[in-house]
Order: structure tokens, then C-alpha cells, then sequence
């Protein structure tokens, strides 16, 4: 592991663990000697970094702390640009948009070396089935909305038996099954949890009724049960 990733994973290990941390923990972590940890430590203290403690009594990173988006790493930089690619091929605009603008914001601080592997990165997606792209990924930006706002949902929807169907759901999450995309919601008419592929929703509209989480009825409930993709639309 370079010197930097491992000041970095320092930093990421204290800001996710809330209580004081020892250079015991941290070199079982990131298999290197205590010794070591004592020198990285001290670097960042040097560095401004608001790690606070000592040796022999543990660390702890001041609450607020967030990393400059130029510590990335190679390979999360990679992943982020893969991501942005998937966005691409398979998302609606606002979605393609919204990922371009992302990478390109992450790129404009990074140092040259990171900044031309975002650009060379020859991890890529196989692109969208053309014309066909737009009925899969069709309604994708309403329903991301649904999901952040909590509304319910009102669907006209074609089930795969061509039955066509009215009814009011709460979106809970999406799932992209290439090049399907699944949304998951807890279905008011059947009282139940069903999945509904977006290119058979006929119409959607986003409700003004605010829903709020219900046991049995979330998210984690949906994940929960045996058929780990859930029962699916009826």
C-alpha cells in the first residue's frame, strides 16, 4: 500500500469510528507496525489534520472533518468513472447529467496524475440498446424523486399477463437488472410488496401524499424476505 493511500485510510478508519482508536487498532487494520502508525499519525497532526490523542491512549478525529475530494485513490477513481459510464448507457438525462457533472467537478480538483487515469480509464459499458433505451429507463427521474420526497406513487401499469392495473404505491427503491429497471415499492391495492418493471408503466404520476415508513412496509422489510428479490407484480 503507497504512503498515501494508508494516510488516507487513516483518516477514513477514525472518521467512521466515532470513539477513541488505538495504534493497536489502526496497525491491525491496515497490517503495518504500531511504530508506523505513531509516524503517520504524527504526520497528519503536522499537516492539520484534527486528529486528536496520543501515543499509548488512542486517537479520535474532530467531528466535521471531511477529506478534500483530491484524496482519492486510484481505484476509487476508476469506480467513480465506471459508475458515471453505467449512468450513461442505461440512465435517463437528468440522471447522465447529473453523473457527468459529478466526475467533472471531481476531476477539476484532481491532481494530473489521477485526473488522466479519469480520463484513460478503459473500464467502459457496453451502450444502451438505442431507441429501445428510452422505454427502459423511462420514468426514472419522477421515481427518484418519489423515493427521495417519500410520495406515493399513481401507476397505470401493464403487468407482463397484459392485465392493466390502477394503482397507488410507495416507491421504496430502484434496481437496475440490465437492461431492466425495477422499481420496488410497497403496493396499496394489493397490500403487499410488489416490483413493477418501468418500461410496462403506462402513466405515473408523483402524488402529494407523503408517506412515512410503517413496520412492514420498508425498505429493509422488502429486503428481508425469503424471495430475495421480492414477489413481483400481480
Amino acid at each position: 500500500m503507497r504512503r498515501a493511500d494508508r494516510l488516507f485510510d487513516i483518516i477514513e478508519f477514525l472518521r467512521r469510528n466515532k470513539r477513541v482508536v488505538t495504534a493497536q487498532q489502526l496497525a491491525g487494520e491496515l497490517e503495518v507496525s504500531v511504530r508506523t502508525i505513531y509516524r503517520d499519525i504524527a504526520d497528519l497532526q503536522a499537516s492539520r489534520v484534527p486528529i486528536e490523542g496520543e501515543a499509548g491512549l488512542g486517537y479520535v478525529l474532530r467531528s466535521g472533518y471531511e477529506l478534500p475530494p483530491l484524496m482519492f485513490t486510484e481505484d476509487e477513481i476508476e469506480a467513480l468513472v465506471f459508475g458515471a459510464r453505467m449512468v450513461r448507457a442505461w440512465g435517463d438525462a437528468a440522471f447522465t447529467q447529473a453523473a457527468d457533472a459529478a466526475v467533472s467537478k471531481i476531476t477539476a480538483v484532481l491532481p494530473e496524475r489521477l485526473s488522466r487515469i479519469a480520463e484513460t480509464s478503459r473500464v467502459t459499458v457496453a451502450p444502451g440498446r438505442g431507441k429501445d433505451k428510452d422505454a427502459f429507463n423511462r420514468h426514472l427521474t419522477p421515481i427518484r424523486r418519489a423515493i427521495r420526497e417519500r410520495r406515493k406513487l399513481a401507476l397505470d401499469y401493464a403487468a407482463l399477463t397484459d392485465e392493466r392495473t390502477t394503482r397507488v404505491v410507495r416507491p421504496l427503491g430502484l434496481a437496475f437488472f440490465g437492461p431492466f429497471w425495477m422499481l420496488a415499492g410497497w403496493c396499496e391495492m394489493r397490500r403487499d410488496f410488489r416490483t413493477f418493471r418501468i418500461e410496462r408503466i403506462a402513466a405515473l404520476k408523483v402524488t402529494e401524499d407523503v408517506f412515512r415508513d410503517e413496520p412492514g412496509k420498508t425498505i429493509e422489510d422488502f429486503y428481508a424476505r425469503p424471495n430475495e428479490t421480492g414477489p413481483t407484480e400481480r
